[in-house]
């Protein structure tokens, strides 16, 4: 009689343990990997470097503003297409649908106002994640009431810019007014004796930069910001002459006058509150 063996257990294979996606991410300065929690700890401030990443307009409410103090101004304006503008891939109403979609703004600007260090202001903020944050008539029209509430409210006035695109091409020469407009809702907050800080951020460029950005009484930037009206590589090639090395970087800007700060994110909210009380605002 025969006694055969039963089969021998194979071993079980060990599960892989996959790593959820957003754990990491990579710092666009030096490329260097960081545990996403700990990037958004430091206020996604890069570790090893500094570098400061995107922030959204609405992680930048809750970086600057106290707690639960804001509250949004005209998030009812909506985009007109007075061009009936439409490029090879979409309608102008089209891609604005598409951005509300993938960033949860209504536009390139959030406004209203709300509390930094128990100070009552009056707060607006681009994103450049929204069509470059380029400016058309609500980006306009939000940040001239918002500038306009403050002049009749006796408001400080922070204007954070996060705009790559300049004037928003899609409505032509009703983007390019919001420059003058905006402007002139400034020159008058100014007689009334208002406080404007504008803080400058990556990027900060075209229109914005020629504009509103520009005129605070007192102008912040953040470390190593792009800002200034045409990108270096456009100057470069028209000009054809070698740029200085860090043009139109914050540090640069500093160095000639443009700008009176580099502050960090980490200190924003306290050098904002410091200023509006050294100028007794």
């Amino acid at each position: 009689m025969s006694i055969t063996n039963p089969p021998e257990e194979s071993a079980p294979t060990p599960r892989k343990r996959s790593i959820p996606e957003g754990t990491w991410i990579q710092c666009p300065g030096c490329k260097a990997a960081i545990v996403n929690k700990e990037a958004q700890r430091k206020l996604r401030v890069c570790p090893s470097c500094d570098y400061h990443m995107y922030v959204s307009a609405r992680n930048r409410i809750e970086q600057v503003l106290d707690s639960g103090t804001f509250e949004e101004w005209d998030a009812d304006l909506v985009s007109a297409d007075p061009l009936v503008f439409a490029d090879k891939s979409r309608t102008y109403p089209e891609r604005v649908i598409a951005e509300q979609k993938k960033t949860g703004l209504s536009d390139a600007a959030l406004t209203g106002t709300g509390m930094i260090r128990a100070r009552r202001v009056a707060i607006g903020i681009t994103d450049s994640q929204f069509i470059m944050g380029s400016m058309g008539s609500v980006v306009g029209e939000r940040l001239t009431r918002l500038t306009e509430r403050a002049t009749e409210q006796g408001l400080p006035l922070i204007i954070i810019s996060g705009s790559g695109g300049g004037a928003r091409m899609h409505e032509g020469i009703f983007s390019l007014m919001q420059m003058a407009k905006i402007s002139a809702a400034l020159a008058r907050y100014d007689e009334s004796g208002g406080l404007f800080i504008s803080v400058l951020t990556n990027p900060t460029m075209g229109g914005v930069a020629a504009s509103f950005a520009s005129l605070g009484d007192v102008v912040f930037a953040e470390p190593k910001a792009l800002i200034g009206f045409a990108g270096p590589r456009t100057i470069k090639a028209t000009i054809r002459v070698e740029l200085p090395s860090g043009f139109q970087t914050s540090e640069f800007l500093l160095e000639h006058g443009f700008i009176d700060r580099i502050v960090t994110r980490d200190k924003l909210k306290t050098e904002i509150a410091r200023t509006i009380d050294y100028c007794g605002k």
